[in-house]
Order: C-alpha cells, then sequence, then structure tokens
C-alpha cells in the first residue's frame, strides 16, 4: 500500500525536499487523493508549508481513526489511533491527506488551530471520540457527547448498542448532576461576567427555540442587547451515525443516511454508494448515473424551499413558507412516486437505483419543471424585493472569502462571498460532467447573498432536471457487477449458485476489498463527503462523514459580535443548517 514518494513537482516530492530529515510514507488509496504519513514532531510544519506554497486554504476535515482491530495495514506505519487531516486547494482543485500515527500510551498531537481556526470544533469531536489529546488547544471539552458521558464512543472497545450497558435510569441525584453539567460557566470561555463599564448578561438562546431550526444552544454574552460573544453549543441531536456504520453492513447502512441531512433526502445515499462502488469496482451503468442526478436536484430544490419560506419567516414574513411548503409537497408527490417514499426513501443502491422510472414520469417531472419558474418570480417579488426583508439581512453577517476559506464554509455560504466554485461543475463527480448549468455567484457575503445563491440554485436545478428529461439514457438501472448489492433478482431464477449468491449479500451484505476512499459531493448546504474504510469484510471499519453545517454553525460568534439579537435570527437563517448534518 506504499510507494517512495519521489514524483517531481508533486507535494510529496517537495514535502521531501523541504523536510530532508523526516520520516514519511506514502500511502496509496482508492480515491488517488495523495495520503502522506508524518510522525508527530514535524505535522505543523509540514501542514504551513502546504498551506503556504501548495495553496491548500481550507482545512476540510479532520477525525480520528482507532486502528488497534485493522488487519489489512500492509506497509502503512504501525499505530494504535491514526489523527487524518484532509485539506483542500479551490486554486489547484485538488485535495491531500495527512496522517499522525499515534500510540495508545502517548495519544497526543498538537493543534492546529492557529493554522486553520477551524480546526476548534473537529479537535473537541477527536478528543471527544477517541481520547486523542490537542496540546494547546484551548478549550478541549465534550462537543457531541454529554459532559458527563464516560468513556470514547468511537474507540473499538466501546459498546455500539444500548443492550450491551447495564439497563439505563435516571435518579433524581443523577438528573441533579446532569443539569449542574450543563450549567453555562463564562469563565471557561474566556469570558468575563462584567468589566469597568458594564456587568454583562448571558442568555441561553435554545435548545428549544424556533429559530435556531432544531435542538441548538447558544449563549450570547450581551451588552443590553448587543452581542459581545457567543458560545454555539450542539450535541443534542447526537445519534452516532458514524458508529452505526461499523455495525451495519454495507447496503443496510444505506437508510442512516437519509437521515443526516434530513431535507435532502436520497442525496445524502450518493456520496456513501459512490464511495462503496470505488472500492468495490463497480461502474454504475449511464441511466443510473441520470437517475440519481435527477433525484438529488430534486431534492436540492425541496431543501431550497424549505429554507426560502422559512428564512422570510424568521425575519418576520408568514405568507412566503405557506406558498413555497405547497411547492414542496407537489414536489413530494413526484418523489414519491417515482422511489414509494416523501422524505426518506433510502432508494440508491450499491450499484444503481432501487427501480427503474414508474410509467408517467416523464409527464410528472416535465409538469413541475414547467411550472415553477414562473412561481420563483412571484417569490421574487414578495420576499426578496420586499424593503423589510431588505432592511434586516443586507450588510448582516458579513464575512469575507478568506474568512469563509479559514472557517470551512463550502457550498452556497461560499458562493455568496464571490468565490465561483462548485464541486458538480468543477470536479464533476457521477455524471454531472455531462450537463449544462451555471454557478450563481454573489460577492457581498451578507444574509441576503446567502439566500440569493440558494434561490437561484433552484433554477439551475430546474435546468438539470430538464436535461435528464430531455436526455434521459436507455439501458439498465443497476450494475451487474457481482458485488451490486443487492443483486439484479431476475438472475436467481438462473441457477442455484446464482440464488445463494442474491441470498448471502441480501443478509450479510458484500464483501469489500480492503481500501480507503473519499467522495464528496455538493450537498444542499455544501460539501457533504463520506471516507470509507474496508478492511476487507461486509461493514465499514471506520466511515466518517463530513457534513457542511459541522464548520458552518462554527463560525457564529465571528459573525454576531456586535449585532443585536434579531440580527442573529437573521444569521441563523441564512446558514441554512439541520441539525441532524450537524451532530450527526
Amino acid at each position: 500500500m506504499t510507494a517512495v514518494i519521489d514524483r517531481e513537482g508533486s507535494p510529496g516530492a517537495d514535502l521531501r525536499e523541504q523536510f530532508p530529515q523526516a520520516a514519511m510514507t506514502e500511502q496509496t488509496t482508492v480515491d488517488a487523493i495523495p495520503t502522506f504519513w508524518v510522525s508527530r514532531r514535524d505535522l505543523i510544519p509540514v501542514l504551513q508549508y502546504l498551506k503556504r506554497q501548495h495553496h491548500f486554504e481550507m482545512l476540510f476535515d479532520l477525525c480520528g481513526v482507532d486502528e488497534r482491530l485493522r488487519e489489512h495495514r500492509d506497509g502503512i506505519p504501525e499505530s494504535d489511533f491514526t489523527v487524518v487531516y484532509q485539506l483542500m486547494s479551490f486554486r489547484n482543485r485538488t485535495d491531500i491527506r495527512i496522517k499522525v500515527a499515534l500510540d495508545e500510551s502517548d495519544c497526543s498531537v498538537p493543534t492546529i488551530i492557529s493554522i486553520w481556526p477551524n480546526a476548534n470544533w473537529y479537535e473537541r469531536e477527536a478528543w471527544d471520540m477517541y481520547g486523542i489529546e490537542f496540546t494547546g488547544h484551548p478549550n478541549l471539552a465534550r462537543i457531541l457527547l454529554p459532559p458527563t458521558w464516560e468513556g470514547h464512543a468511537l474507540r473499538k472497545d466501546h459498546p455500539a448498542r444500548a443492550t450491551e450497558l447495564p439497563p439505563f435510569k435516571m435518579t433524581e441525584v443523577r438528573q441533579d448532576a446532569e443539569q449542574e453539567a450543563l450549567r453555562f460557566r463564562p469563565e471557561d470561555w474566556g469570558m468575563v461576567r462584567k468589566n469597568e463599564h458594564t456587568e454583562f448578561m448571558f442568555l441561553n438562546l435554545g435548545p428549544n427555540h424556533p429559530s435556531v431550526h432544531g435542538v441548538f444552544r447558544i449563549v450570547l454574552q450581551l451588552d443590553g442587547e448587543v452581542i459581545e460573544d457567543a458560545v454555539p453549543e450542539i450535541g443534542y441531536h447526537h445519534r452516532g451515525a458514524e458508529k452505526m456504520g461499523e455495525r451495519q453492513t454495507w447496503h443496510t447502512y444505506i437508510p442512516y443516511t437519509d437521515r443526516i441531512d434530513y431535507l435532502a433526502g436520497v442525496m445524502n445515499n450518493l456520496p456513501y454508494v459512490m464511495a462503496v462502488e470505488a472500492m468495490a469496482g463497480i461502474e454504475v451503468p449511464d441511466r443510473a448515473k441520470v437517475i440519481r442526478i435527477m433525484l438529488a436536484e430534486l431534492f436540492r430544490i425541496s431543501s431550497h424551499l424549505v429554507f426560502y419560506g422559512t428564512f422570510a419567516q424568521d425575519v418576520g414574513q408568514m405568507s412566503p413558507v405557506f406558498y413555497m411548503f405547497a411547492d414542496r409537497e407537489r414536489l413530494f408527490g413526484i418523489i414519491e412516486a417515482i422511489t414509494g417514499g416523501r422524505m426518506h426513501p433510502a432508494w440508491f443502491r450499491i450499484g444503481g437505483v432501487a427501480q427503474d422510472l414508474p410509467e408517467g414520469w416523464r409527464k410528472l417531472v416535465g409538469d413541475f419543471v414547467d411550472a415553477m419558474p414562473k412561481r420563483l418570480d412571484h417569490y421574487q417579488k414578495m420576499a426578496m424585493q420586499n424593503s423589510i426583508l431588505k432592511q434586516r439581512t443586507v450588510d448582516i453577517g458579513i464575512y469575507t472569502r478568506q474568512e469563509a476559506l479559514d472557517w470551512g464554509i463550502t457550498g452556497p455560504g461560499l458562493r455568496a462571498t464571490g468565490m465561483d466554485f462548485d464541486l458538480r461543475r468543477d470536479r464533476p463527480y457521477g455524471g454531472y460532467d455531462q450537463f449544462d448549468f451555471e454557478v450563481p455567484v454573489f460577492q457581498n457575503g451578507d444574509c441576503y447573498d446567502r439566500a440569493m445563491v440558494r434561490i437561484e440554485e433552484i433554477r439551475q436545478s430546474l435546468s438539470i432536471i430538464r436535461q435528464c428529461l430531455d436526455n434521459m439514457p436507455e439501458g439498465p438501472c443497476k450494475s451487474s457487477h457481482r458485488l451490486t448489492t443487492p443483486p439484479p433478482k431476475e438472475q436467481t431464477m438462473h441457477d442455484i449458485e446464482t440464488l445463494i449468491h442474491h441470498f448471502l449479500n441480501v443478509s450479510w451484505g458484500p464483501v469489500i476489498p480492503p481500501g480507503e476512499c473519499c467522495v464528496p459531493i455538493e450537498a444542499t448546504k455544501g460539501i457533504n463527503s463520506y471516507y470509507l474504510t474496508s478492511d476487507g469484510g461486509t461493514q465499514s471499519y471506520r466511515t466518517r462523514i463530513r457534513t457542511p453545517s459541522f464548520p458552518h454553525l462554527q463560525q457564529i460568534p465571528l459573525i454576531s459580535r456586535g449585532l443585536l439579537i434579531a440580527d442573529l435570527i437573521a444569521i441563523l437563517a441564512s446558514i441554512d443548517f439541520v441539525m441532524a448534518d450537524v451532530d450527526r
């Protein structure tokens, strides 16, 4: 799995020249992302060099791995735990992955917050889930699990099911202890209760408040109604989606993916099944690719309609949400006719889709695509040209393009700062290279522009769906590859061996060859990816879900300081997040 790092002009060759004393190992992965193991001592200099010289502007993801039970480790360094850093270069349209091997007896690495500030939450998550220490971190505290949790949930020796634990009991003593653990103490976050001019007030916004769009708590430090600082607190919706990925078979995990960004439906299935297909060597038929794209764009419209209506509602308009939810219901009727489900059809499969398109799908889709542009024109006048909405959102919650990159902002939130980048066009996947569409870009980086990007994306999604409608290929909707799950049922009638193969693939799941693969997609709220590791079995050894909403909430303090509470409500509305996408 390893190779010598000597390709001229590659990041590895440059790193070797820049750090001649460093011991580096290059790992070959299925996704072909350059992957290098470096020592803990060389980590900070290497990351600084990659950001400065190779223009890796964004820390795309940071996660831990428990390697102790992994069997297929040919040629890669021995480690009990690994910290993985995935960097993204928008200028060069490429990624790089840096890994650090750690021994259980000395499980620590230095923090990289000084290089990329969005590392703060990612490092807290890696400590929370694996117990990996990040020296120099300002507040290495639980982030997804309760502060009273014992152990580190993604370690291999931590139970995966409640049935492996004693029955849960909430006594009065324990309830009091849990409540006390949730008490906010400003000093823990570097805040003061008063200064020479004023005594600050601390306000809980959430975790149950309509404007936070789920169970999400923000503790505000207020001088009157002016926000001095804010502390976002997440984890109330954490369900252990990554842990469940290690106990489910490859194909039975697909329905779990629907519940991540629960407004994006089958779009959540796409990066997962594409990563599995890449590791299995499955080539998806063209018809299945186009069907997937059509369904993904239908769900993009559905998600953006929810955003559009609730965005207008959060800043004071009541009517738009009823119009837009009516359109969403019509769209769900189409999705239900095709997939049999509405919000969570879990319809994509390893190798294609569950069924072919039903009779009458063309008229349903065509009528919707024809009707929506006029509806959007009406909404533009009703909502976005409303003077009160503009006063509440223009020049509110501004961040620059550089700040967006520093904090890991992707998708519409990044394009609202003038960054002309969309994975579907610039690093196409799943057949998007066959489609013509524009990428909406706005410049001001405020609440209003973040909304406008999404509104214009609805129009572009309609264009893509029209192209699917007009150019739907003939042929199968699922691959005939032996690891396709489930295999085509009609083949089971040929002979007993095929029937047995079908039974095993459905009941136990396919055996995926050892390897690692990360597939990112342009999801509704930004870039979403599944980074899967197979150890040659019927289950994932490590399932890492990188969601866009997680870093998006982290930069709330940056863009809310000095504003009013009412402005924060507009900011939250413009970010477009769901807490399942944050907490997983």
